[in-house]
């Protein structure tokens, strides 16, 4: 009698080389936003597992705070995005293609350009960009959000991008969502929403 071999999901070609290439990329990413000159850690000196406070100065700094849903959601657009335009790549390439999207939006977020558009277009008035721990931790976040969606069913993963939405707009009032409205085309009404928490 031949043993049958144990079924394995079709997409997890070359899972190990994305792995390579997500700590490659992420070591790059916080080489050169040291070199930007952003802070190690918070300037409290701690480190803290959450940061509940959206307008405090420690918002941004910790290893997670109510913006890392939408970072989770990053996860879930790249691996569905990856997954349309380079369907015939295996799954490390793919996590590697989402870590270096990730990776240069955090590079990006954290540059004076965003950082003052931020500030001035948002509600995010104390805004002065991530610690590296939290803009390391923010691409973790998407590769963990990537790897969910790679293991559940597609309608979970959008139930719970909706629940973070959903959840973060009634608590902070803010959220992926309105993050990128308010960035791209800032609306005055819901600024003025924002602003009222």
């Amino acid at each position: 009698m031949t043993a049958v071999p144990v079924p394995q999901p079709a997409d997890n070609r070359g899972l190990w080389t994305g792995v390579i290439a997500f700590a490659v990329i992420l070591a790059a990413q916080i080489i050169l936003e040291r070199l930007m000159g952003r802070i190690w850690i918070c300037e409290c000196g701690t480190v803290k597992l959450w940061e509940g406070g959206v307008n405090t100065s420690g918002n941004s700094q910790h290893l997670s705070d109510w913006y890392t849903p939408s970072h989770i959601i990053h996860g879930f657009l790249f691996y569905w995005f990856a997954w349309l335009v380079f369907r015939k790549r295996s799954l490390g390439f793919r996590l590697g293609a989402a870590t270096l999207v990730e990776a240069g939006w955090e590079i990006l977020e954290n540059s004076p350009l965003i950082i003052e558009r931020y500030r001035t277009a948002t509600m995010a008035l104390n805004y002065f960009g991530d610690s590296i721990l939290n803009s390391a931790m923010d691409t973790v976040w998407m590769a963990i959000g990537f790897l969910l969606a790679w293991r559940l069913p597609v309608w979970l993963t959008v139930a719970i991008a909706i629940g973070f939405e959903v959840l973060t707009a009634y608590i902070i009032r803010d959220n992926l969502t309105l993050n990128v409205v308010m960035l791209v085309r800032p609306v005055q009404a819901i600024l003025d929403w924002q602003s009222a928490l």
